[in-house]
């Protein structure tokens, strides 16, 4: 796990050799254990072997190859006169596997023709290089980024849909001077690029991309609509003009001096098809709990301690319940609320009682931490600069989670993926019951998704100039829906649309939590695994019809009602994790991670929220009418609506803006990271030439 980052000149421009290390350490957070950089020139040498390189490391750590001196941290221009460099790769390492410095990124292969900078882990890397040895390959290291260097020498880009994990990593391959970039299936470990005044740059978050001091953090007024409707988006675009996301499942690549554009592929497509024919729910429950268990045990691969989070829900415990079995007393970890003068709904939000429950019969290392109203605003400034693409929900409860499990491991295993995989979120289906075809399944599912206010609403919210961007939401929607599974006439409309609403989840809703989780724990500097993304996992997830996860008969009685009851989701998984788990909480009604915010806003947190939302600062912004924005927060104020998710992404839209537009993005004090002592010391093992 950690932050990588990237520089291309596509006009042959020379690359600014200060550029990455900028770069870099606007993202040490991700990586405090060692830092490495190399660059390139796209031409060919007279062997015919590819371009001239350089490499070395950060003056804070080492130096490797010494061939260019560092002065101060910044790297003297007048030492490059004899190197017009046109590529360069950057590393911040958060070492997870082999923690010598035979580990150090960016990594080469032995003829020093590849180079990688890689973020992620490869579950399945001792099984891929088995493989490769009997192919003949010879390995210096025990880490899976040089197992990603010897697929692609052997198959080339096809070798992405072998690895099984979470990966960002950008390839360069001096033989046909091109580099790929690339990212994992669902989007666990994100990347940013941008393409400014001839060059292509790339970064783990956006903010290293502001850092590169080639792009200016603006707002982008289509993508702020977006997100206002949603509270997350949902194409390349992100919320800054000219930045961009890779999307899961999903390959960029760029050629150095070449004035050619980027070009993009799909390699992988969430979802699958339906399937004809009937499933046989007693294999269907056999083998998910048999995968579940291989899964969870493949992800527990590390040379440092591993933990997982605990909520006393069934995804949470049943990780740790296999867990827990490969590794003893496993450190587990709970968020829980002060819910004094809380009251309502909320009054059920802390699942502290039933996590000590289960760490108690699973026999854990527990440790909890209490939030209280006052924690938020206590968070939100150094939060927000670290989750420079707000996604969905609230996150400050996510914020000291991590940071109490960062103080015990370095890996913590997550339940994210679950509920979308497997039909978690039964009462969202609901219009897949009332709706006939796909077109008014849509209208219908793009409503319900208007996260923040109505679409009508909303639309008052916004200034003039936002106003005539108000089809651009649905246009984003549309786009997504366009490449949803095709319809299976033999299958129940209502099976179809199930379907539907899961592929959706799947590439949107699901993909900000990833997002959001990403950049929450790596601001602590602890990796997070999320084991119901296992491929082969996911894969039988799709394989299974929406009547095998749901049960339909409870899902149509409830049609005229507001409520939909929790446990008529996730059918099949709740039967094989009975398997791992006493049926009370198996079965017992989902709870998701959420502070009690209505009460918080409305109380405690009143007059922080005022400070921030209605200061002349925020009020000069040309996005918002700053008279409804009022009337909308005395409303929650005065306990007339529950606005908490409208509040909440107005103050990181907000933050974001005081952060990157207002100023320089420099790290609040309390998170500047400096390197780990002891870690990495010594020289890297070099290849042979």
């Amino acid at each position: 796990m950690c932050g990588i980052a990237g520089i291309v000149s596509l006009s042959g421009r020379p690359v600014d050799p200060n550029t990455p290390k900028r770069m870099c350490d606007q993202i040490a957070h991700r990586g405090p254990d060692d830092a490495g950089y190399v660059f390139f020139h796209h031409g060919r040498t007279p062997s015919g072997q590819g371009s001239s390189w350089l490499r070395f490391c950060d003056a804070r750590f080492r130096h490797i190859n010494e061939h260019l001196p560092v002065f101060g941290g910044e790297y003297s221009r007048t030492e490059l006169r004899e190197h017009d460099f046109t590529v360069a790769l950057g590393q911040r390492r958060l070492s997870i596997l082999d923690l010598s410095p035979a580990g150090h990124q960016p990594m080469c292969s032995p003829d020093r023709l590849l180079w990688v900078t890689h973020n992620g882990e490869i579950y399945n890397f001792p099984q891929l290089r088995c493989d490769l040895e009997q192919r003949g390959y010879k390995f210096r290291t025990r880490t899976d980024t040089e197992v990603i260097l010897a697929l692609w020498e052997e198959f080339g880009d096809a070798a992405l849909s072998m690895l099984d994990g979470m990966f960002a990593f950008a390839i360069y391959d001096r033989r046909d001077n091109t580099l790929t970039l690339a990212r994992d299936r669902f989007g666990v470990k994100p990347v940013y690029y941008a393409v400014v005044d001839g060059m292509f740059i790339f970064a783990s978050e956006a903010k290293a991309l502001f850092a590169s001091r080639l792009l200016e953090a603006q707002i982008d007024p289509e993508t702020l609509v977006e997100y206002m409707t949603f509270q997350n988006t949902f194409t390349r675009q992100t919320i800054w003009r000219g930045v961009h996301i890779l999307q899961p499942g999903e390959m960029l690549c760029v050629k150095p001096g070449s004035g050619a554009a980027p070009t993009l592929r799909r390699y992988h497509l969430p979802g699958a098809e339906l399937e004809e024919g009937a499933c046989d729910s007693e294999e269907a429950v056999r083998r998910v709990a048999e995968v579940f268990g291989q899964a969870v045990r493949r992800q527990l691969i590390a040379d440092v301690p591993v933990g997982s989070y605990l909520s006393g829900g069934m995804d949470s415990g049943s990780i740790v319940a296999v867990a827990g079995k490969e590794i003893s007393r496993l450190h587990t970890f709970t968020g829980g609320f002060d819910l004094t003068n809380v009251n309502g709904i909320e009054q059920g939000f802390d699942e502290r009682r039933m996590a000590e429950q289960l760490s108690h019969l699973l026999q854990t290392e527990h440790y909890d931490v209490v939030l209280h109203a006052g924690d938020m605003p206590a968070a939100m400034e150094r939060l927000t600069w670290h989750m420079d693409d707000p996604r969905v929900g609230m996150c400050h409860q996510n914020w000291y989670a991590a940071k109490l499990a960062s103080r015990f491991v370095k890996v913590c295993l997550a339940g994210t993926g679950g509920d979308e995989l497997f039909a978690g979120y039964p009462w969202r289906y609901r219009p897949a019951f009332q709706c006939a075809d796909a077109r008014t399944f849509d209208d219908a599912m793009f409503a319900s998704w208007c996260r923040l206010l109505p679409s009508p609403e909303l639309q008052t919210l916004f200034s003039a100039d936002l106003r005539v961007l108000a089809g651009v939401p649905r246009q984003r929607f549309d786009q997504v829906m366009s490449q949803a599974p095709a319809w299976l006439d033999a299958a129940p409309a209502c099976e179809n649309l199930v379907h539907r609403a899961l592929y959706f989840e799947a590439a949107t809703f699901l993909h900000g939590l990833l997002v959001t989780d990403d950049h929450i724990s790596m601001a602590h500097s602890l990796e997070t695994r999320v084991p119901f993304l296992d491929n082969a996992l996911a894969d039988l997830a799709w394989q299974l019809p929406p009547s095998v996860k749901l049960r339909m008969d409870g899902l149509r009685g409830c049609c005229g009602s507001n409520f939909v009851d929790s446990a008529d989701g996730k059918h099949v998984l709740r039967r094989a994790m009975e398997r791992y788990l006493p049926a009370e909480f198996v079965y017992n009604r989902k709870q998701g991670f959420s502070p009690p915010d209505e009460n918080w806003y409305r109380g405690p947190s009143m007059d922080y929220i005022k400070s921030i939302l209605l200061d002349p600062q925020t009020l000069t912004r040309p996005w918002f009418d700053r008279d409804v924005m009022t009337s909308k927060l005395n409303e929650h104020f005065e306990g007339r609506r529950n606005h908490r998710l409208l509040i909440w992404s107005l103050l990181s839209i907000e933050w974001i803006q005081r952060h990157y537009t207002d100023g320089p993005s420099l790290a609040p004090e309390q998170n500047m990271r400096e390197a780990r002592p002891g870690i990495c010391t010594g020289e890297p093992v070099e290849p042979a030439v």
